[in-house]
């Protein structure tokens, strides 16, 4: 009877110009996202996220990606880059810094900003920091990076392009289409465009909700809905909302202000 769980033989070597991606989280499942490329004998990684435990999974507070698969070759990560502040893409970054505290951190201003908090959290704070914005380029060893604007429900969020000797790759990060943020900054369509008019060998691509049918509604259609509650509350209003969604913050915040309400 053969074992259920074989050991896993090591990849075959690459070919001179290859490009190998290794998805250690975030595949099949919201969390713990994590992807790590290896080209002529060095590492990127795109995000290192936390996945939630599930009510199935008493006892257990945060789940990790695998890092066992580069563990042994962490001397070779040239960058770890991170796309936006969710933590299921930068929560994981302090337990990998443990591990070799010296890995520079890519990131936009508000991105490096909550993982700061979270490196001095675990007494870290002899890191690299890169603070990018939307068209920003990078080299780090064999890669060079192009950063791309994406709207997300946090803001500052990027897409980066990794061109390398043979490969251009587009790793979106998570992103929206709202053509009405709050903020005015919408997904980059443009810079997807020139990209893809160059050539994308390989598009990796944000896929949460892809099956539902539909368009995804504007940030701003839940403008009159806040104010209508507040308009019609007269007691206490109890809001709850991701602390990240800075922009539903600000219109919390705004519809108190017009009806002269306290913010506690």
């Amino acid at each position: 009877m053969s074992h259920p769980h074989p050991e896993l033989t090591a990849p075959p070597k690459l070919p001179k110009g290859g490009l190998r991606v290794i998805p250690l989280g975030g595949l099949g499942e919201v969390g713990r996202n994590m992807t790590v490329f290896d080209y002529d004998g060095r590492l990127l990684i795109v995000d290192c996220g936390v996945l939630f435990p599930e009510d199935h999974q008493p006892g257990v507070d945060l789940i990790l990606p695998d890092f066992g698969p580069i563990r042994d070759r962490l001397g070779d990560v040239e960058a770890l880059v991170l796309t936006h502040g969710h933590e299921d893409h930068i929560g994981a970054t302090p337990y990998l810094l443990r591990e070799r505290q010296d890995i520079p951190l890519v990131g936009s201003e508000l991105t490096l900003a909550l993982l700061d908090s979270k490196l001095k959290e675990h007494r870290l704070r002899q890191t690299v920091h890169h603070k990018v914005k939307a068209g920003d380029r990078l080299i780090f060893g064999p890669y060079e990076l192009e950063f791309i604007a994406v709207n997300h429900s946090i803001p500052d969020a990027l897409a980066v392009a990794i061109r390398t000797g043979t490969a251009l790759v587009l790793h979106t990060g998570d992103f929206k289409m709202d053509q009405l943020p709050l903020d005015g900054r919408i997904t980059d369509l443009r810079a997807f465009a020139r990209l893809g008019e160059e050539g994308v060998d390989l598009f990796l691509t944000d896929s949460t909700n892809a099956e539902t049918p539909g368009f995804t509604p504007a940030e701003k259609s839940i403008t009159p809905v806040i104010d209508q509650v507040f308009r019609e509350s007269t007691q206490r209003i109890i809001v709850a909302c991701f602390a990240s969604h800075v922009h539903r913050v600000e219109q919390v915040l705004d519809a108190a202000v017009a009806l002269n309400r306290k913010v506690g």
